[in-house]
C-alpha cells in the first residue's frame, strides 16, 4: 500500500479481527450446549438430563478453554521472543483451526473437551499478542484507538457466535457441529490476511534487522512529518540498549525489575488488579452460558439462544464509546467502570431470587435480564 494511513488502519482493523474469533469462539458453546446434551444423551455418554457426569462434563466444556488460555499465555512469551508478534498470531491461528476442526467433528466428550482446550490456546496466545503487535508498529496518535478496537471485534465476535447458535439451530442433523465449526472460517481469513502484514519494527530491530524495520517503519509512518524519524532513532536506542543490558544478566533479572523498580510495580499491580477483578466478576462465566441462564427464565431452546444476543449486544455498544473516546479522556477513566460490575452482578444474582410465579417470563426475571444486560454494557 502507498498510503501509511491505510495501511495503518488495516493492520489494526485485520489484527483486532482476531479479537472477533477469539469472541466467537468464546460466545458460541452457548448456543450449541442444547445441541451438545441431546446429542451425548443419545449416544450414550450421558443418561439423562439429571446425570451428575452431565453436569460435571457441561461445567468442564466451558472452563477448558480458559485453562486453555492460561497455557497458551504461558506459551506466548517465547513464541515473541524467538518468532515475532505477526508471526505468533499465524501460530495462535493454527491452534484455533485445529481445535475448532475437532470441537467440529468430535465423536466422545474427550475429543469435545480437548477441542475446548486447544481452542483457549490459541486465545492465549493472540490476546497477548495482538496489542504488542499493534502498539509497536502504528503511530502514537492512533494506537489507543486500534488497540480499542480489538476489544470491540470481541464484542462483535460474541455477537457472531450467539447468532451462529441461532442460524444453526434448526439444522436438523448435527446444528451445534455447525456452530462451532463456523470458526474455521473466521481463523482462515485471519491466518492468510495476517501472512501479508509486516512484522514489528521493534521485534525486528531487536534481531538485528533494522533495514527491515527501517523499510516497515516507513511504510507505516508519514515520514514528511520529522517526529516519525526521531521516534525511529529513539526506539531503535532503546531497544537495542534493552539487548545490550540482558545479554549482561540473568534472564530473572529481567522479570524482577517489574517489581524491583517503583513505576513497573504500580503499573503492574493495576494492571493485574484490572484484570483479575474483570475476571472475577463472572461475566465470562455469564456469557459461556447465557442460553442457561435465559432457559431458567422459562425460554425455549431456541429462544435462549436468539435471546443471547442481548447480552452479546450489550457487550458490543458498551465497548463502541471506548473506541472513540480512549484517546481524548485516557484510559484510566474508563478503567474504573469496573466498580459498576457490582451493579449488574446483584442484578443477576438477586433476579432469580424474587418471581411473579411464572405468570409472565419477561416480567419473572426482569431483574436478572437487566443484569445480564448491565454488565454487558460495563
Amino acid at each position: 500500500m502507498k498510503s501509511p494511513r491505510m495501511l495503518v488502519l488495516t493492520l489494526g482493523v485485520f489484527a483486532a479481527f482476531s479479537g472477533m474469533l477469539s469472541g466467537l469462539d468464546q460466545s458460541v458453546i452457548s448456543g450449541a450446549l442444547p445441541g451438545i446434551r441431546k446429542h451425548f444423551i443419545a449416544s450414550g455418554d450421558w443418561t439423562s438430563l439429571e446425570d451428575p457426569k452431565l453436569a460435571t462434563d457441561i461445567s468442564l466444556i466451558s472452563s477448558l478453554m480458559p485453562l486453555g488460555a492460561m497455557a497458551g499465555a504461558v506459551m506466548m512469551t517465547p513464541l515473541n521472543y524467538y518468532f515475532g508478534r505477526r508471526n505468533s498470531i499465524i501460530i495462535s491461528c493454527l491452534w484455533y483451526t485445529l481445535g475448532g476442526g475437532l470441537c467440529a467433528g468430535c465423536r466422545s466428550v474427550g475429543m469435545l473437551f480437548a477441542g475446548r482446550f486447544i481452542l483457549g490456546i490459541g486465545i492465549g496466545i493472540e490476546g497477548g499478542c495482538v496489542g504488542i503487535y499493534i502498539s509497536e508498529c502504528v503511530p502514537p496518535e492512533v494506537r489507543g484507538n486500534l488497540v480499542s478496537v480489538y476489544q470491540l471485534m470481541i464484542a462483535f465476535g460474541e455477537i457472531i457466535g450467539y447468532a451462529a447458535g441461532g442460524v444453526f439451530f434448526d439444522v436438523r442433523s448435527g446444528s451445534w457441529r455447525w456452530m462451532l465449526g463456523s470458526s474455521l472460517l473466521f481463523s482462515t481469513i485471519l491466518l492468510v490476511g495476517m501472512c501479508f502484514l509486516p512484522e514489528s519494527p521493534r521485534w525486528l530491530v531487536s534481531k538485528n534487522k533494522t533495514g527491515r524495520a527501517w523499510q516497515v517503519w516507513k511504510s507505516l509512518h508519514d515520514m514528511a512529518d520529522p517526529k516519525s524519524l526521531d521516534e525511529f532513532i529513539a526506539m531503535e536506542i532503546t531497544v537495542k540498549h534493552d539487548v545490550d543490558a540482558t545479554t549482561s544478566e540473568a534472564w530473572y533479572n529481567r522479570y524482577m525489575q517489574v517489581c524491583t523498580q517503583p513505576r513497573n510495580r504500580r503499573a503492574l499491580v493495576y494492571a493485574t488488579a484490572m484484570i483479575f477483578f474483570g475476571q472475577m466478576t463472572g461475566i465470562n462465566a455469564v456469557m459461556y452460558n447465557m442460553s442457561n441462564l435465559m432457559a431458567k427464565m422459562n425460554f425455549s431452546d431456541r429462544e435462549s439462544v436468539l435471546m443471547s444476543m442481548v447480552g452479546g449486544g450489550a457487550l458490543f455498544f458498551g465497548t463502541v464509546p471506548a473506541v472513540f473516546t480512549m484517546d481524548r479522556f485516557g484510559r484510566r477513566v474508563w478503567a474504573q467502570n469496573i466498580l459498576m460490575f457490582i451493579v449488574g452482578l446483584v442484578l443477576v444474582g438477586v433476579g432469580y431470587l424474587y418471581t411473579n410465579n411464572g405468570v409472565d417470563y419477561f416480567n419473572e426475571h426482569r431483574a436478572t435480564a437487566l443484569g445480564l444486560f448491565f454488565s454487558g454494557l460495563l
